[in-house]
């Protein structure tokens, strides 16, 4: 069925992504899995292309569009060649974009905003500690004043751009005994004292993208980098939540057709039995209903970002969105691995390097528990 989703220039945008993705990433994906980082070069490259900052005001550097199915297509793209990269710079472009065009003052744009667009500031955002999980209420980084200053102090976990970034968003308690009326959003950037980089955190699948510890030993964060206002950080996360789910569930369809397609293909041409292994029965049955559940997925989704685009998508649409298609990729990949045979269990092949990136998507961006508790609470229950 055609999507009605994307027109002319959301298409067009997507040939200069494919582009950019065949000539800086296709060549280098066994380099960045060996650094465990995407490189440098590659952030240059994107934002050379103007990939960044899609939703920056475009006197920061930036696109300067308001319509997110620029986004979706960019993240859809950046799933071929695995799902790190999707993420890697998902955060950047989808995420951090929320927070540093909506809740920075001008003086702090004008600091930040050119360079994430370039590419010479890479970012992350901090909320999971190695104690709190999914509980963002229950954090226990604090940062206490001290003059006109922050005093930061405590520890993240599964950072996403961890190793490489340049600027963080750190979500620290700083109002004592409180949950979720107690949260700033504090900046810290690369060189202050007491900031520190632990291990690059060695994962199951999308080895290419840099996962980190981070540490805050008593950074003295100025108020300059306080982001939006003081206490209110809880609902910023919260109102952004949503979109970093339906980007989740934007790249986990895409990374999972892309898995469907190459297993189709491989199954017209495996021969078991004297015929095409696509052509047995249950081989023909299984990838029709893998291909169903991708495309009745799809529909939904691009429901979703379509009403995200008019700014009408709600916390529970998104959960939705986020859930099934975690499942259907958690499905399609593991299917594509029994397919494939004992060449599906090999680590250089393309179809357990899915199976193996996808494992997190029931996991990161809220679990697919805690996505089930929204979606419950919805209903009123």
């Amino acid at each position: 069925m055609r999507r009605t989703l994307y027109g002319e220039d959301h298409e067009a945008f997507r040939k200069v992504v494919r582009e950019y993705v065949e000539r800086e990433i296709m060549p280098n994906r066994e380099r960045f899995i060996m650094d465990g980082a995407i490189s440098r070069e590659a952030w240059l490259a994107a934002g050379s292309q103007g990939l960044l900052g899609l939703s920056v005001p475009e006197e920061y550097g930036g696109g300067g569009t308001t319509d997110y199915r620029f986004n979706a297509v960019f993240d859809e793209e950046l799933t071929r060649p695995g799902l790190a990269y999707s993420a890697a710079f998902g955060v950047h472009t989808h995420v951090m974009s929320n927070y540093l065009v909506r809740l920075a003052n001008d003086e702090q744009r004008e600091r930040w905003l050119p360079g994430f667009c370039s590419g010479d500031i890479v970012t992350a955002i901090a909320m999971t500690e190695p104690s709190g999980g999914s509980d963002l209420a229950a954090l226990t980084t604090r940062a206490t004043p001290d003059g006109e200053d922050w005093i930061l102090s405590g520890a993240k976990t599964f950072i996403t751009n961890g190793i490489s970034a340049d600027l963080v968003v750190v979500a620290a308690r700083t109002l004592p005994g409180s949950r979720s009326k107690g949260i700033t959003l504090l900046v810290v950037e690369a060189g202050m004292p007491g900031f520190e980089r632990g291990r690059k955190l060695e994962k199951v699948g999308q080895r290419e993208g840099d996962t980190a510890e981070l540490f805050f030993e008593e950074v003295r964060v100025p108020k300059e980098n306080v982001l939006g206002e003081i206490n209110a950080g809880f609902s910023y996360m919260m109102k952004h939540l949503p979109t970093e789910r339906l980007a989740s569930a934007v790249c986990n369809l895409s990374h999972a057709r892309y898995a469907l397609e190459g297993t189709i293909e491989y199954a017209r041409t495996r021969t078991a039995f004297g015929q095409a292994i696509g052509s047995h029965q249950h081989n023909r049955f299984l990838l029709a209903d893998l291909m169903t559940s991708v495309d009745v997925a799809q529909a939904w989704v691009d429901c979703c970002v379509e009403s995200h685009t008019l700014g009408e998508l709600s916390t529970a649409d998104a959960s939705k969105a986020k859930l099934f298609t975690s499942e259907v990729q958690s499905r399609v990949t593991d299917a594509c691995v029994q397919l494939y045979g004992g060449y599906g269990y090999m680590t250089e092949s393309e179809v357990a390097r899915a199976w193996q990136d996808a494992r997190v998507t029931r996991i990161w961006a809220g679990t697919s528990e805690i996505m089930r508790e929204v979606i419950g609470r919805s209903l009123g229950l």
